[in-house]
């Protein structure tokens, strides 16, 4: 492994207790997005669009995080976190109101077509996206900035991560819980849950004084040895959850012959097992087993790739609650490590530009697979699950052959720039 660049100031104890808030933070922005996940498949066949059109709906989301996340990224080292963080939230907020708008009007037949679908990718899709593109790299970027060894840096990121799985495990109960009073309850939620979080910024973030900022934060490169084998594993654990995570509410209703009322409940409860599988990783086998980001990765992908091979095999409902399990769980063990490891590597004025490239690769997945997944189920129910477990098992090569991944150097405590 190359040499470690140069670490981050000593962080203030004032600056690393802001770190519980981002996480709020991060948590309420996914709380929103996951509160919709178990009703969109019912409510695209309310409304009366195709498959592929949400699929298409959300890559435009994830376009716009490829497009956005270095922006944002650099930004909150050179704005400051809570600037960037408050524009984020309102602009949230403001497209999914729309967006309830707009889908409630789909419902009662006043909308439809090529409107609706432009509007959709309009609200939920551009709007939207860009809004959660700023969430996971400010937060990264600043605990890649006030932490100051490795096991206090991964047990930081994977935190990140653990509120993401917090949020898919009360996201899917909310809005599961939510869809039994109408589909369109769960989205009129979801505005009220961005404005929380605008309101908790506004409030509580302090902002960092002008020494702490960083006047002009570098720029990475996808193609830097020290970051490039940590993306291509990245993209591929998600690419593979991508071809999958659209289609979870297709697979239920059509595997176990639900209505579309109780859809979202079980796909709720589908994807709660999934968000579960996550916190425990994320929230406890991390953080108390101080794994280095490699071995993270090379034990979470192999239990990830166990999971892709039970859904494909179709055995029954409950061993797609477990399939779904062990997927969520894998990837929870392997995803910090993926986030962790190049930030190891990199000086702290680069830490801002790699925290929206790690955000940008993992959009860029989300540009292909939704709208390929949805594709492909429409062609054949097991080819975008298939897809899937073949991309995990060349993760799981990857991660063992590659030297890059042979051990993360411990970082050193050091109040040097």
């Amino acid at each position: 492994m190359s040499t470690l660049r140069s670490t981050p100031t000593e962080a203030p104890a004032r600056q690393t207790s802001q770190i519980p808030l981002l996480l709020c933070a991060v948590f309420l922005a996914y709380l929103g997005q996951m509160t919709l996940n178990p009703i969109i498949a019912p409510l695209s066949r309310d409304v009366g669009l195709a498959e592929w059109q949400i699929g298409l709906t959300i890559s435009a989301a994830a376009i716009m995080v490829v497009a956005t996340s270095q922006f944002w990224g650099r930004g909150s080292q050179s704005w400051g976190r809570k600037p960037v963080l408050l524009a984020a939230f309102a602009l949230g907020a403001v497209a999914m109101g729309g967006f309830a708008l707009v889908a409630g009007l789909g419902m009662q037949g006043a909308l439809s077509g090529v409107t609706l679908f432009l509007l959709f990718v309009l609200l939920r899709g551009l709007l939207f996206g860009s809004a959660l593109a700023a969430v996971p790299p400010t937060a990264q970027a600043y605990i890649a900035d006030v932490t100051q060894d490795q096991a206090e840096r991964v047990k930081g990121i994977a935190g990140v991560g653990a509120a993401q799985g917090i949020a898919m495990v009360a996201g899917s109960v909310l809005g599961g819980a939510l869809s039994a009073a109408g589909l369109l309850t769960p989205l009129l939620v979801v505005p009220v849950l961005l404005l929380a979080g605008f309101l908790l910024i506004a409030l509580r973030l302090r902002r960092e004084s002008r020494q702490q900022l960083i006047e002009r934060p570098a720029r990475v490169s996808p193609f830097d040895s020290r970051v490039w084998p940590f993306l291509v594993a990245g993209f591929g654990m998600f690419t593979a959850l991508g071809f999958i995570q659209v289609i979870t509410g297709f697979i239920v209703q059509d595997r176990l012959g639900l209505e579309a009322s109780a859809t979202g409940l079980v796909t709720g409860g589908a994807l709660l097992c999934a968000g579960v599988g996550m916190v425990v990783a994320q929230a406890v086998i991390v953080p108390r087993s101080g794994f280095a980001p490699s071995t993270s990765l090379r034990i979470g992908a192999p239990v990830a790739l166990l999971g892709f091979a039970l859904l494909v095999a179709g055995l029954g409902a409950a061993v797609l609650f477990v399939s779904i399990f062990l997927i969520g769980l894998g990837l929870g063990m392997a995803m910090p490590g993926y986030a962790a490891g190049p930030t190891l590597l990199v000086s702290r004025e680069e830490q801002g530009g790699l925290a929206g490239l790690v955000a940008a690769t993992t959009g860029l997945t989300f540009v292909i697979a939704p709208t390929a997944g949805t594709v492909l189920y429409g062609a054949w129910a097991q080819l975008p699950i298939i897809v899937g477990a073949l991309i995990m098992v060349f993760v799981t090569i990857f991660v063992f052959v590659h030297p890059r991944f042979g051990g993360v150097r411990r970082m050193k405590r050091s109040t040097a720039l």
